[in-house]
């Protein structure tokens, strides 16, 4: 029979391959580009195209992850529920942009993020001064420290906190660190992490991948955040992760990585330290309270994770308004079977809250097209765009894809600024001097849709102030990009850039 030769039997199970994929890519309503780009890819490329897809082209996440995010969201919401009556009662609005109040409340909507008033910081610019100072909290440490971050990379100062939690663990303090697998792979191959455990240091990789974990769920979704919490009264979060810069990617070609990191203190410690325990619990498949064998748990010991949830709003309910004229914080932690689209709507909300002027720092900008339509947007009405970009980047995909961007936002007005002082790695949003965003989030899609972020949602004009200073100095050691001289470049690589750029909605 016809049906029966392998040419025609090909052809039926690649029709029914394509139409499975079709049917699920449907199913799943992404954007109309990135499920079009997809059913084109499977069709062409028979049995690769929709391997690829099994592979990258759906957020697969395992059953157990979904119900730990969906017990840890009720938590959190509940927890948001509770302080959004005082916040709303409470802080004053007036020093903001009319949007202020919304933002708020979309991130309450959204992750279940409530807002932690009364905090102080301090920003920190220089590496060395961030690793040194961390390293002092640890030796300080008097009952426990957590530590999640994405990269851990061996050498230089970035040893000096290694020694410090080694010195911490000896002298009985609790230390939870969370690196992830694939981040820091060099590192779990070295004998640090050896050390870390024979001290006492209860140490976890964060989503760890094998062949068998890549039929369950997709391994390229990572663990970005970067986050230290000491005796639940003293935080850390930002974009730098756990390296010396001198030691790191030396022959990239990009210079030295450029960071910035915040240290907290008030009740958005304890939010911090939430997002660091519900991460923890994740991967140890555990409640809290067993996390350390042999230990009582650390807030007490009857505590479990969703009691720590609790903690957390007790505490920053406890601290709200006791020093009124600190700085308001909202948490928002992000990712796949986490949150949805939480993250990318918070970020079109502080760049329409702008009237005066937005300044965005990012070393990747491969944006979703509805934040570079609200870029456009705000340039076009009037408010100042400035855009802060690395002038060299280790990604080669968005080194290029990212430039195909620059044409549509210097037509509207946008200032594009390249950094030539190394590459540049701070991640952070000022808006009217008032809000601002600082933490983890690149301006591309898989900060959007694939990582594990933690975002400072900031409304106070102190930490706007200090931090649109830190982008000043940016701006300072940057060349800004001239219209026509951009536009003049060849027609190679205009189409080098616009080819990369296609890929971006399949990352």
């Amino acid at each position: 029979m016809i049906f029966l030769q392998p040419a025609s039997l090909t052809f039926v199970i690649h029709a029914i391959v394509v139409a499975a994929v079709a049917i699920h890519v449907i199913m799943r309503r992404p954007a109309t580009g990135v499920a079009l780009a997809w059913l084109l890819l499977v069709a062409i490329l028979p049995f690769v195209g929709p391997f690829i897809y099994f592979l990258i082209g759906n957020r697969r996440i395992s059953g157990r992850r979904i119900r730990g995010f969906r017990r840890l969201r009720r938590t959190y919401e509940r927890n948001a529920d509770m302080a959004a009556a005082t916040v709303a009662t409470g802080f004053d609005w007036s020093p903001f942009p009319a949007a202020a109040p919304g933002l708020y409340r979309l991130g309450c909507v959204t992750a279940g993020s409530d807002m932690a008033t009364g905090n102080g910081f301090r920003l920190f610019a220089q590496t060395q001064e961030v690793l040194a100072a961390l390293a002092r909290d640890i030796d300080a440490a008097k009952t426990s420290v957590l530590i999640e971050f994405y990269i851990w990379n061996q050498g230089g100062a970035a040893d000096e906190v290694l020694e410090a939690l080694i010195r911490a663990a000896r002298r009985g303090v609790r230390c939870l660190v969370l690196i992830d697998a694939v981040g820091a792979r060099p590192w779990w191959k070295s004998p640090q992490p050896q050390r870390l455990r024979e001290a006492g240091v209860h140490l976890r990789q964060a989503l760890p991948v094998s062949l068998l974990r890549s039929i369950f769920g997709r391994t390229d979704l990572r663990l970005h955040r970067k986050i230290a919490v000491i005796d639940q009264t003293i935080a850390w979060t930002g974009s730098m992760n756990l390296v010396d810069p001198r030691f790191f990617k030396k022959d990239a070609g990009v210079g030295e990585w450029i960071d910035a990191m915040v240290r907290l203190e008030g009740g958005v410690v304890t939010s911090l330290a939430a997002v660091m325990i519900g991460d923890w619990s994740l991967e140890a498949n555990q409640e809290l309270a067993t996390a350390a064998p042999g230990s009582q748990p650390l807030l007490g010991p009857s505590a479990t994770a969703e009691d720590l949830g609790d903690g957390r709003a007790a505490a920053a309910l406890a601290d709200t308004f006791a020093r009124a004229d600190r700085a308001g914080m909202q948490v928002m932690a992000t990712g796949p079977g986490e949150t949805e689209d939480a993250l990318l709507l918070m970020l079109l909300a502080l760049i329409g809250a702008a009237t005066t002027e937005i300044v965005l720092t990012t070393p990747y900008f491969v944006p979703e097209e509805s934040v570079l339509r609200a870029l456009r947007t705000a340039a076009g009405r009037g408010t100042r765009v400035v855009l802060v970009v690395p002038e060299k980047v280790d990604s080669f995909l968005s080194r290029y894809a990212s430039r195909s961007y620059y044409d549509e936002l210097l037509e509207m007005g946008v200032e594009i600024c390249l950094y030539r002082g190394g590459l540049l790695h701070t991640k952070s949003i000022t808006v009217d001097g008032s809000l601002s965003m600082f933490g983890t989030v690149n301006l591309d899609m898989r900060s959007l849709w694939l990582n594990y972020e933690v975002a400072l949602f900031v409304y106070d004009r102190d930490f706007a102030r200090d931090l649109r200073a830190l982008q000043e100095s940016y701006i300072r050691d940057s060349i800004r990009l001239d219209r026509n001289a951009w536009s003049g470049r060849p027609f190679a690589e205009r189409f080098m850039e616009n080819a990369l750029r296609l890929a971006g909605p399949l990352i």
